[in-house]
């Protein structure tokens, strides 16, 4: 029987089906293996244009347990170009976290997302974004390290607008897109032997975005997205991280976006089962 490890409660739980998504597996390389075909294979259509630019990422995390089995999930990032200077997006996400007895994590909610124009390749107009969206998280420990699965499915709703007769943009429509996306996630504790109060660890991740469906043009790899960052564990409730992220975008004409992100996060978890 495998054991799972809650990264910022230091929570123990055992279930047997976890083995399943082990990185040992042969699921779960089957699963990079098809990322890293669409990864290489994708890109090499791209054109030549490949463009740099710094943004920061200032976020907040909360997941609130209101009883054993249901949370609510919230969560803001406030992104802009330039460290502080410029939009870049206004991203609002809340849902419903449901906590199997086995382990795993099953979340779904609603996500409101602002797009803006800027950098290099700036959009014509400002955007909105209604999303759905639905997740699945598993979490495992092996000796000192801590490792999340989470698969994610997006539903979008993207703003298209229109110029009318006095020359200002108009909501037009709203097209319809689907999106998976996989993250691999780490994290070591470097002060302590494990995951406690007062914890200094190293945290990294992997996240590739891959759309399906109608409306898919030239490139099925929109988005990948490689971490690092040196986290503080404060409690069982409230950690910070700091840290670099490196944000590729493959355009639907054919263009690259190259993102050197700064990102600092808070996670702030309430838990009101102790009323």
């Amino acid at each position: 029987m495998s054991q799972s490890f809650n990264l910022f409660t230091g929570d123990l739980i055992t279930y047997r089906a976890f083995r399943y998504f082990t990185p040992t597996t042969n699921v779960m390389r089957s699963i990079l293996v098809c990322f890293l075909i669409l990864l290489f294979g994708t890109s090499s259509h791209a054109q030549n244009r490949t463009d740099n630019q710094t943004c920061a990422w200032y976020m907040y995390f909360g997941n609130h347990r209101i009883s054993e089995r249901i949370g609510l999930h919230t969560e803001y990032q406030w992104r802009r170009h330039t460290v502080i200077d410029y939009w870049q997006q206004s991203l609002m996400r809340v849902g419903i976290d449901y906590y199997t007895k086995a382990g795993p994590i099953i979340t779904a909610g609603y996500g409101w997302i602002r797009s803006f124009p800027y950098g290099d390749q700036p959009i014509a107009y400002p955007f909105n974004e209604h999303r759905i969206w639905q997740q699945l998280v598993l979490t495992q420990a092996a000796a000192r390290f801590s490792f999340h699965h989470r698969f994610r499915l997006e539903q979008r709703f993207l703003e298209r607008k229109t110029i009318n007769s006095k020359g200002d943009y108009e909501t037009d429509e709203f097209v319809f897109r689907q999106r998976g996306r996989y993250r691999f996630f780490v994290a070591f504790p470097l002060n302590r032997k494990q995951m406690e109060n007062n914890t200094l660890f190293l945290a990294a991740y992997d996240e590739v975005m891959i759309g399906f469906g109608g409306g898919i043009k030239q490139n099925v790899l929109e988005q990948n997205r490689l971490y690092v960052a040196l986290g503080w564990r404060f409690n069982a409730n409230t950690n910070i991280q700091m840290g670099y992220l490196n944000q590729f975008i493959f355009k639907s004409n054919g263009d690259r976006e190259n993102n050197d992100v700064f990102q600092l996060a808070l996670t702030y978890n309430l838990d009101f089962r102790k009323n």
